[in-house]
């Protein structure tokens, strides 16, 4: 069975409680991505991240009841789950993995085809993203999550909110204070024109 790729998540989920596994992949496809890059940035294990995003899905599957509506979109439903495993995960493991910069030696670009000035902007761009995501990692846990989830998945106050089971202005506290904890830590560099970070 075939399922129109323009339903909202609510409707995706709807056909995926009646045992539709198409919709479920399609809501999979469509949410699995920012689900994984949230479970990163909160933990900077990609290992973690990925065991996080299977068993939000497979919670999600097993139980797409427990949902409800009325209290926001299905994405901060989402990631409230995933937020209850990162900490689970990471009070289990007492210690952060730092973020490898491994990258797959095939997909790489010979070097001779590369310019020194190309080497030396990547170079600069990806030492300024590890920096960024070790000063975030290095924040207290409530102005991480309100970092991530506002700047890095941009949800809003109210979505983020209700993630984190706290209000509004809670939300804007600790996002304040996350930002100038950050540009303390990362000196004179500055967060992009669309006020994102990464």
């Amino acid at each position: 069975m075939t399922v129109p790729t323009n339903l909202a998540d609510d409707d995706l989920l709807r056909l995926v409680a009646s045992g539709n596994e198409t919709a479920f992949t399609e809501l999979y496809q469509r949410r699995q991505g920012a689900v994984y890059r949230f479970a990163m940035h909160m933990s900077g294990s990609t290992s973690m991240a990925e065991e996080v995003t299977q068993e939000v899905f497979l919670m999600l599957l097993g139980d797409s009841a427990s949902y409800d509506r009325t209290r926001g979109p299905l994405v901060a439903y989402l990631y409230g789950i995933a937020r209850r495993l990162v900490w689970r995960r990471m009070a289990h493991r007492q210690s952060h993995v730092p973020i490898s910069g491994v990258e797959d030696e095939e997909a790489r670009t010979p070097d001779y085809l590369i310019s020194r000035s190309e080497v030396e902007r990547d170079m600069v761009r990806d030492e300024a993203v590890r920096s960024l995501r070790r000063a975030i990692l290095a924040l207290p846990a409530g102005y991480r999550e309100a970092v991530v989830l506002c700047d890095l998945h941009e949800l809003s106050y109210a979505d983020a909110a209700r993630v984190l089971g706290c209000a509004v202005g809670t939300v804007r506290s600790r996002l304040h204070r996350a930002r100038a904890l950050l540009s303390v830590r990362l000196g004179p560099k500055k967060p992009s024109s669309s006020g994102c970070f990464v």
